[in-house]
């Protein structure tokens, strides 16, 4: 293994994977859930001063409100969460294109985890927001847009259905996302999980319960082939 893909720096109580930009082709993401502000900021500012992208996905507005002084180059969204930074030196021209599509506005937090995880590692976004199944008319007004994107990645609770409509339209490969949003009887996603796990479309791939980072990550990989 070459030294650059296996370099990492020690902090105590992490140790930044700088080398994984090397080995795999994006760089380590923080994700911050039941870590503290200090922990947050000490492996942000590693990646930062190592020039590589950042990224931190699951970060409360409020631990960003303590961050913001020192990490002041770095932009927060609250509809996802996410951390992000680009260097200069790391901002390519996007590539291909990733439709990231929704089955409701309560699904949109995971959907736009989704679509700034792909959008930060370089390629190009076109978001299609609350086109469920229960109108339907709204969905296919985006046909063309579905049909030309490399990779769609398609976000619903509920009874998890929008997948295997959007699979049974498109050529391209399908992410589906099971999210958390719906009534006692969806389990926390469980329900929209089973559904898309037992999709009777071909080519759908599923990952866990309000994993837009996941998706964005493996619609990422898929649009590079």
């Amino acid at each position: 293994m070459p030294a650059d893909a296996a370099s990492f720096e020690d902090l105590g109580f992490a140790k930044v994977d700088h080398g994984r930009e090397a080995r795999r082709g994006f760089p380590e993401v923080i994700f911050c859930q039941n870590k503290t502000a200090e922990q947050i900021k000490a492996i942000a500012l590693s990646i930062m001063k190592n020039g590589s992208v950042l990224l931190a996905t699951r970060l409360p507005r409020e631990i960003y409100d303590e961050l913001k002084p020192d990490l002041g180059k770095a932009e927060y969204c609250p509809i996802s969460r996410t951390l992000t930074h680009v260097p200069p030196k790391k901002r390519k021209k996007p590539v291909g294109r990733i439709a990231v599509v929704s089955a409701g506005t309560s699904d949109m937090s995971v959907a736009e985890e989704a679509a700034r995880t792909a959008e930060v590692f370089g390629n190009r976004v076109t978001r299609i927001y609350d086109a469920g199944v229960a109108g339907i008319h709204r969905l296919l007004h985006h046909r063309q847009s579905l049909s030309s994107a490399r990779v769609v990645i398609v976000v619903a609770g509920m009874e998890g259905a929008l997948p295997s409509v959007v699979a049974g339209l498109v050529k391209a490969p399908v992410i589906a996302v099971p999210t958390s949003v719906g009534y006692g009887a969806s389990f926390g996603g469980v329900a929209a999980l089973l559904a898309m796990l037992n999709s009777c479309a071909s080519g759908v791939t599923v990952v866990n319960i309000d994993n837009g980072f996941g998706a964005g990550y493996a619609a990422s990989m898929m649009n590079r082939m």
